[in-house]
Order: structure tokens, then C-alpha cells, then sequence
């Protein structure tokens, strides 16, 4: 069932997107050679404890961290390590904040030094493609224009889209229907109706869309070894257009 979202909620949510959208403007100024992602992952749970927040998938089906941080060839619920960031890495923050009972969820893909134009075409793609496939979150257009914008865009740019993991809705609980496909042919699936509140969020590979998961159980890797990349906004569908409640350039 779709829970469409009210005027105060959608509200409500913003807030907690807002938070998150700060976070992730903080973590930018963290990313850089010798930095670990256990530091970062650190830094989010007292940023938002301090805020009166909750990192949600910390205790989610048992993951034990406030932040997934995937690196290089982890395509997205990488575990924070101790492992320092090196120059030429590429590494995914994604995270789940509630506040006042209400959820946002982003992802961003961030460059440690300088990387190589194969990886920066890989974030520029990526995090394009995710803006393309808002512009089709409409009302009266359907889930698959969302997924084939993103799909048509990020091959045309030599790049595969992961398929084992979308967006979602999102609201209360993290995950809610509709699912979000990155994949697949225009004007199928749910029809985007005002007050649904959903995230799109691109993975895609300089190589295969396959994934293989680690032991733990969590950490999924590109099948090949090339590197992923991932941007994630929760947006909201209202009368005006696409509302984006994790936006970082506000």
C-alpha cells in the first residue's frame, strides 16, 4: 500500500532532510586522504544525537552502523572501516536520518584527492542521471519514466545500472511502497500521484551490473571489480513539481 503523505508531513520529513543535507555538506569538508570512514561514520552519529536526531539503519535487520560507506568497487552497505582513504579513491556516505519520527534518506558519492577521469565521469553520470530521473517525478507520469530517463542516460554514457537495489518510498518506515526501479521501459508501473514521498537512487558501474555480496552478509561489490558510484535524494511529488527534501545547494 502507498501512504500518501499529508502537507505537514511531507513538512515534517523536510526537516529531517534538511538535517541530513547539513551532515552531508559537513562530511564533504571531512573527505580527503588518510581520513577512515570509521571517523566519518562517528561524526554522523554525534552530529545528529546533538540534534535531537537517530541514525535509522543503525540496528536496521542488525546493521551495526549509523552510515553505510562504501569505497571504489562497493556499490552500496559497505561497513565503516578503519582502512584510511587514499588519493584516487571514490567513496558513498549514504544514511537514513529521523527526527520526530519521520524520515530522509540520501546518499552522495564523494572524490578523495584526485581521481582519475574514469571515476569522474562515473560521479558526474551518476549524480546527473539521478536529477534526470527527478525531472520525470511528476504528477500523472509513472515509475518507469523515472527509470528509463536514468537508464537511458547512464548507458548512453557507457555505463551499466545496478539492478539488485532501488529507491523506495519512504515516510514513517524506511522502506515503503512504491519500489523505485533505476531500470527499465518509460510509462509502466505506479502512476506518481501528489503527497507520495519516495527516494531515487542511482548505482551505476564503469563495468557489469552485477553484485556479489560479502560475507558479512551486507557489503555488495560490483561482480567485476570496476568501481560504483551512487547519488540519492527523498523527494516528495506535489502540484508545483518534484519537491527534493535532501537538496544540499539550498
Amino acid at each position: 500500500m502507498i501512504i500518501i503523505k499529508t502537507k505537514e508531513q511531507i513538512d515534517a520529513m523536510n526537516e529531517a532532510g534538511k538535517l541530513l543535507a547539513e551532515c552531508h555538506r559537513r562530511i564533504a569538508g571531512m573527505i580527503k586522504p588518510g581520513v577512515t570512514t570509521t571517523e566519518i561514520d562517528q561524526f554522523v552519529e554525534k552530529f545528529l544525537a546533538e540534534r535531537g536526531a537517530h541514525p535509522e539503519q543503525k540496528g536496521y535487520n542488525g546493521y551495526p552502523y549509523a552510515t553505510c560507506a562504501s569505497v571504489n568497487d562497493v556499490i552500496c552497505h559497505g561497513f565503516p572501516s578503519d582502512v584510511p582513504l587514499k588519493d584516487g579513491d571514490i567513496v558513498t556516505i549514504d544514511m537514513v536520518v529521523k527526527l520526530n519520527g519521520w524520515l530522509a534518506d540520501s546518499a552522495w558519492s564523494y572524490a578523495v584527492g584526485n581521481i582519475s577521469e574514469e571515476a569522474q565521469h562515473l560521479l558526474d553520470v551518476t549524480k546527473k542521471a539521478l536529477y534526470l530521473g527527478i525531472e520525470q517525478a511528476v504528477i500523472g507520469n509513472r515509475i518507469g519514466d523515472i527509470s528509463n530517463a536514468i537508464q537511458t542516460f547512464a548507458e548512453s554514457e557507457n555505463l551499466s545500472v545496478v539492478r539488485d537495489f532501488i529507491g523506495h518510498g519512504i515516510g514513517e518506515d524506511m522502506h515503503e511502497e512504491p519500489q523505485v526501479p533505476h531500470y527499465g521501459p518509460p510509462h509502466r508501473g505506479t502512476r506518481l500521484k501528489e503527497g507520495m514521498v519516495i527516494t531515487i537512487e542511482p548505482m551505476l558501474n564503469l563495468g557489469s551490473y552485477g553484485t556479489k555480496i560479502d560475507a558479512d552478509g551486507w557489503t555488495a561489490r560490483t561482480i567485476d571489480g570496476k568501481l560504483s558510484a551512487q547519488y540519492e535524494h527523498t523527494l516528495a511529488i506535489t502540484k508545483d513539481g518534484p519537491l527534493v527534501l535532501t537538496e544540499q545547494n539550498v
